[in-house]
C-alpha cells in the first residue's frame, strides 16, 4: 500500500525521473542503501523503485509506528522499526537480516539521520554508521541508490516543510533517482563502510548531474 501511495503522491509533489546503471539489479535479498537528505525522502525511494518493479521493506525510525493509520499500514507490510538511542536498536538488523533471507529487498539509510542544514541545495552524503555494512555482512548484495532534488519540496524548519510540501504541487520541482549497480561489502567493518559510502556518494552524483541537465 505504501508503494502504491508513494507512487500516487510523489508526482504530484514534483517531476520524477528515474535512472539506472546498465548493470544494475534489485535481485531478491539485496540491501537498497540511499543518501538521506530530506523527511520526503522514503516516499521518493518506493516511487521510484516501484517504477522498477520493487516493493522494498524499509527500515525506518520508530515514531512513525506510533502515527495513526500509518503506523498499521508499517505493521502489515512489515516494515522495520529502528528504535534510535535504545538497547532495542540492534533489533532492527536481526529483523532486516531476517527480511533478506526470505527474499525481501530492505531499504536502509547509511547516514541514519538527516542533514543539519535549513537550506534547500543538494549536497554529498553525510559520513555512514556501520549498520549497513554489519547487514552486509550476511552476504547480501548492496545496491547504491542516488537521489537529489527532494530537499526542494521539504527542507528546514518544522514550519518551512510543512510549507514546502503544501506549495510543491504548484512548484512542481524535479527530482531525480539513479540506481548504481550492485556491489559486495569485503573487509572488515570501517573498510565495508568507506566502500559503501563512495558508492553511494557516485550514485547521488549521477543524480545530480541528472537533475541538473533537467533544470537546464
Amino acid at each position: 500500500m505504501l508503494s502504491a501511495v508513494a507512487r500516487t503522491v510523489v508526482p504530484v509533489l514534483g517531476r520524477l525521473t528515474v535512472t539506472a546503471d546498465e548493470d544494475a539489479v534489485l535481485a531478491p535479498g539485496s540491501i537498497l542503501a540511499p543518501n538521506h537528505s530530506s523527511l520526503v525522502d522514503p516516499g521518493v525511494v518506493l516511487a521510484a523503485v516501484r517504477r522498477l518493479g520493487v516493493e522494498p521493506v524499509v527500515l525506518a525510525t520508530a515514531g512513525l509506528w506510533r502515527v495513526p493509520v500509518l503506523g498499521g499500514a508499517l505493521v502489515r507490510e512489515g516494515h522495520i522499526p529502528v528504535h534510535r538511542g535504545t538497547e532495542r536498536a540492534a533489533e532492527a538488523l536481526d529483523a532486516a537480516a531476517a527480511a533478506l533471507a526470505a527474499g525481501r529487498i530492505v531499504v536502509i539509510y547509511p547516514e541514519g539521520r538527516l542533514p543539519r542544514r535549513v537550506d534547500a541545495a543538494d549536497s554529498p552524503p553525510g559520513p555512514f554508521r556501520t549498520g549497513l555494512a554489519r547487514l552486509a555482512a550476511h552476504g547480501a548484495p548492496v545496491v547504491p541508490l542516488g537521489q537529489a532534488g527532494s530537499r526542494r519540496i521539504s527542507s528546514g524548519s518544522t514550519a518551512k516543510q510543512l510549507a514546502g510540501v503544501l506549495t510543491a504541487p504548484l512548484r512542481r520541482p524535479a527530482v531525480h533517482v539513479h540506481v548504481g549497480a550492485p556491489l559486495t561489502l569485503d573487509g572488515d567493518i570501517p573498510t565495508a563502510t568507506a566502500l559503501a559510502h563512495a558508492a553511494v556518494t557516485t550514485a547521488w552524483r549521477t543524480a545530480a548531474t541528472h537533475l541538473a541537465a533537467t533544470r537546464n
